[in-house]
């Protein structure tokens, strides 16, 4: 069987330079990483005039099952989609993780003839930015410890120190720790923990950053803690750690370039999980990419109710987008399974699962609708898939009001994607999207999330023991209630039970923790079982990677 890993491998890739000048970036704009891939430099973004008219189109999915749905092989797909007929694009992805390439996924570039190369390289070092988030990340830690052994001017309480370390690999024995054990020499001892480096506030800080200077002065904003006396909150710029963080950051914040195998030019920068964070590859990438292009792709993480939410109550927020269109990706396999089906059953022909499953569906279409922007549904096939099937969805976004194409860029490329692409272009130069977001920033934190809950999750309401109603008041009353919430949960199901597929209602969302991330500028409500730092599962993608006696790596796909 052809793997993902050999279409990759056996593709010519052209010269990063020439993927470049595609989208009018100089050679001498490009610190190139060899042959083909290469950052871009901050001086000469930051020289060019904003484009007008350009469109901006997000891919997000329905709930996420074992049976996949291929957002970011639909991404690539429509990217080369509209290429092929005739428009100027550029695709924006994240920077794949190691931990879920070694844990579950084996990698995260796309598939099949929809992919963005380098994969090797993509799916594992890249351009060190992973790394150079870790070491800022954990640079702070070190001069939190430091400031305890030495600062008293600072009164840092040990008890009450919030930052937690970061290792980009699913490592569960890592979650909750104590350092400073063997003596007085070695510090004060107290319990700590990790985080992956996708869930690390230093990642949203890069992602959301629009320059140098905002990524050192968020940097510098970062909550480290609390002092013993008046309980107030000491931030990472009173340690002094914001210039050496910036510093290590510098090179990671130029955004990413490389290309699909069909050439079309893909940003791939920044990685935040949209079940633990935000989900979005980088502003800084996106905004580069709409200088650049005339339509740009990007991806949210997880289903609609997770990363579009994200993607349009963070990052729009943030960054000033505007976004034209909507295609949300569903499977047959994938709805048969939130229809009941089976993992081994979902590939089989079943009518009734698949007709089960649309609640999900149409629940994801109910709350695209709620941010003002126009949907298609991208019916993404496999070989196999009915036709009779296909046409079910179909007729069943008919009675949704809204379009559903079928596409097949996994096995044909580009040309797999062009109806799709056709009614993207269609939507995005109708002029039907009133872009809004879910919230006002003057609603109050714990209402921006019942809000969520109710509007996202078909949830009666949120609910939290004393301690962290407490929190989310103490956070109010020191001024961070106009901060967006990003919440943390399952991506499996509408409610925190990973368990309970379709289109749960009336539940209730149990939060565990509320973490504040300032520097960010969101606050962070963790929910259910969800954990920062995944583990690894009984058979890690990892045992079946290797490298072959040519030097080749096997494995990854």
């Amino acid at each position: 069987m052809t793997t993902d890993l050999d279409i990759a491998r056996a593709a010519t890739p052209r010269p990063i330079t020439e993927i470049a000048q595609k989208l009018g970036i100089p050679e001498d704009a490009l610190v190139r990483y060899g042959e083909d891939k290469a950052k871009v430099s901050l001086d000469w973004i930051r020289a060019q005039p904003e484009k007008t008219g350009g469109k901006l189109i997000l891919v997000t999915a329905i709930t996420p099952t074992p049976a996949g749905e291929g957002k970011t092989t639909t991404t690539v797909g429509l990217g080369d989609a509209l290429a092929r007929i005739g428009k100027n694009t550029a695709i924006c992805l994240r920077e794949p993780s190691l931990g879920p390439c070694f844990g579950m996924k084996g990698g995260a570039a796309g598939g099949g003839h929809a992919q963005v190369i380098p994969m090797e390289d993509i799916n594992l070092h890249f351009t060190g930015d992973f790394h150079a988030i870790a070491a800022a990340n954990n640079l702070l830690a070190a001069m939190i410890d430091n400031a305890v052994n030495w600062r008293k001017d600072l009164e840092l309480d040990n008890r009450r120190i919030s930052w937690r370390r970061t290792v980009d690999m699913n490592d569960r024995s890592l979650r909750d720790i104590v350092t400073s054990l063997g003596g007085v020499g070695n510090g004060a001892p107290r319990q700590g923990g990790f985080d992956i480096t996708a869930a690390s506030e230093v990642m949203a800080i890069l992602c959301l950053a629009t320059d140098l200077q905002d990524l050192q002065r968020r940097l510098g904003n970062i909550i480290v803690g609390q002092d013993m006396k008046k309980r107030g909150f000491v931030r990472a710029h009173e340690i002094k750690a914001e210039g050496a963080m910036a510093a290590l950051l510098k090179d990671a914040l130029k955004p990413n370039l490389v290309q699909t195998l069909e050439g079309t030019p893909a940003f791939v920068h920044g990685g935040p999980f949209a079940n633990i964070a935000h989900g979005c590859n980088s502003l800084m990438a996106t905004q580069t990419a709409k200088k650049c292009a005339d339509y740009v792709v990007t991806e949210a993480g997880f289903g609609a109710d997770l990363g579009a939410e994200k993607f349009f109550d963070i990052k729009c927020r943030k960054g000033g987008l505007k976004p034209d269109a909507v295609v949300l990706v569903a499977t047959l396999r994938a709805l048969k399974m939130q229809g009941g089906a089976s993992r081994a059953e979902c590939a089989k022909p079943d009518a009734e699962a698949l007709t089960r499953g649309f609640d999900n569906l149409a629940r994801h279409v109910e709350n695209l609708r709620h941010f003002g922007v126009p949907a298609v549904v991208a019916i993404n096939r496999f070989p196999a898939d009915l036709d009779d099937e296909v046409e079910l969805v179909r007729q069943h976004c008919a009675e949704l009001e809204v379009g559903a194409i079928s596409c097949t860029h996994h096995a044909h490329g580009g040309a797999g994607a062009e109806d799709l692409a056709r009614a993207v272009v269609a939507l995005a130069e109708s002029g039907a999207s009133e872009f809004r977001m879910l919230y006002p920033d003057d609603m109050s934190l714990w209402d921006k999330t019942r809000t969520v809950a109710r509007m996202m999750y078909g949830a009666q309401g949120v609910i939290a023991d004393k301690k962290i109603r407490a929190k989310f008041q103490q956070f109010q009353d020191s001024g961070f209630g106009h901060l967006p919430v990003c919440v943390a949960k399952t991506q499996y199901s509408f409610s925190t039970d990973p368990d309970l597929k379709g289109a749960p209602s009336n539940h209730v969302v149990p939060v565990r923790d509320v973490r504040l991330s300032a520097g960010a500028e969101f606050v962070v409500v963790i929910c259910g079982d969800i954990m920062t730092m995944p583990g690894l599962p009984q058979h890690p993608a990892a045992e079946n990677i290797r490298v072959n006696d040519k030097g080749e790596i096997e494995g990854l796909f």
